[in-house]
């Protein structure tokens, strides 16, 4: 009878010191290949325009979770390496180049300003946007459904929805004429952003007053000041990655003020705003995760489609509206998603 493993009779003893050792080499390769591939260790580059002392953003936070639901776990499979522009724009490029050359195999970013400057630098690291407004505007992706290039991820859809955002106003504020607009200075997406207000508030027949601000406290503090001696009625609030630590002070100005105000941040509303629509942040930067780990798993970022959010919560701060003397309209209270008390 032929033996199996070709070593000849397992009764003679060269047989079965053969037959043990091929055992034993059988027990150790499998374990050996599988702590190889375990072995492999992501690096993960942020790159953001806020200062490292800001809270973690809503979207890095669902990001985080993601990857951790992903199977991601830091210091054993994924580690992140983190880089903060302190609010300085001129040093993302100087930012972006110490990430590349730490050997990251991507860098993810919420801010538009970071990853201009990344890819500046780099037309082949995977660059994986989180809640990036206006990607094909700013020339970050080719189109949603074929992006091209070396990025992709979630678009954060907050300029398309101006419209919505001023007939919220209208209905919490049926009398309003004249409405404010804080926008980011020198931001990419600002253009759009003004300009879909600006149709909305035409359809509309209210008059707009732009107010384009550097994200620092004393700047948004003199908008606000402007807002009250022009008799703004109302005001929109322009998502930025760089105004998001600034939320609370305009949550707080706007109530000094007592100007009602609408911001696509949920935060906003439970930072004491009034209202807040827009897409879930922590759910859009849990999707961003899914990006990452394709790309771990080699697909590339111009062949996967940027992803696009497609369900959207209303946050209303009932306190605040109070506050303000406004009556919000039964009918808009019972399409809320989140009613603060």
């Amino acid at each position: 009878m032929t033996d199996p493993i070709g070593t000849g009779s397992l009764r003679h003893p060269l047989g079965r010191r053969r037959f043990m050792a091929a055992i034993a080499g059988g027990l150790l390769s499998a374990p050996l290949g599988a702590r190889a591939q375990q072995a492999k260790v992501y690096r993960v580059g942020f790159l953001d325009l806020q200062p490292a002392a800001a809270p973690v953003s809503r979207a890095r936070q669902g990001f985080l979770q993601g990857l951790a639901d992903l199977g991601y776990v830091e210091g054993q499979n994924v580690v992140f390496v983190r880089r903060w522009a302190e609010g300085r724009e001129d040093r993302l490029p100087d930012l972006a180049a110490e990430l590349l050359a730490s050997n990251v195999h991507m860098i993810a970013s919420s801010s538009t300003e970071a990853i201009i400057a990344t890819r500046n630098l780099s037309k082949t690291i995977p660059i994986v946007m989180i809640t990036i407004s206006d990607p094909i505007g700013n020339g970050l992706v080719a189109s949603f459904a074929r992006p091209g290039g070396n990025v992709t991820g979630v678009t954060l859809f907050s300029n398309e929805l101006a419209g919505k955002r001023l007939e919220l106003l209208r209905e919490v504020v049926p009398k309003i004429t004249r409405v404010a607009i804080l926008a980011q200075r020198d931001h990419p997406p600002t253009a759009t952003f003004v300009s879909e207000t600006e149709a909305a508030a035409r359809s509309f027949g209210l008059q707009l007053h732009l107010l384009q601000v550097r994200p620092e406290r004393a700047d948004i503090a003199t908008a606000f000041t402007s807002m009250t001696k022009e008799r703004d009625g109302g005001l929109i609030v322009q998502q930025s990655a760089a105004f998001n630590p600034h939320i609370p002070q305009m949550a707080e100005l706007a109530l000094k003020h007592r100007l009602p105000t609408v911001h696509s941040n949920g935060v906003f509303s439970e930072s004491g705003g009034l209202l807040a629509y827009g897409p879930n942040i922590f759910t859009l930067g849990y999707r961003a995760a899914t990006y990452a780990d394709k790309i771990f798993k080699g697909a590339k970022p111009a062949d996967l489609p940027v992803e696009q959010p497609t369900t959207f919560e209303l946050i209303i701060n009932l306190k605040t509206a109070k506050a303000l003397g406004l009556t919000i309209p039964p009918s808009l209270l019972a399409r809320a998603d989140q009613v603060i008390e």
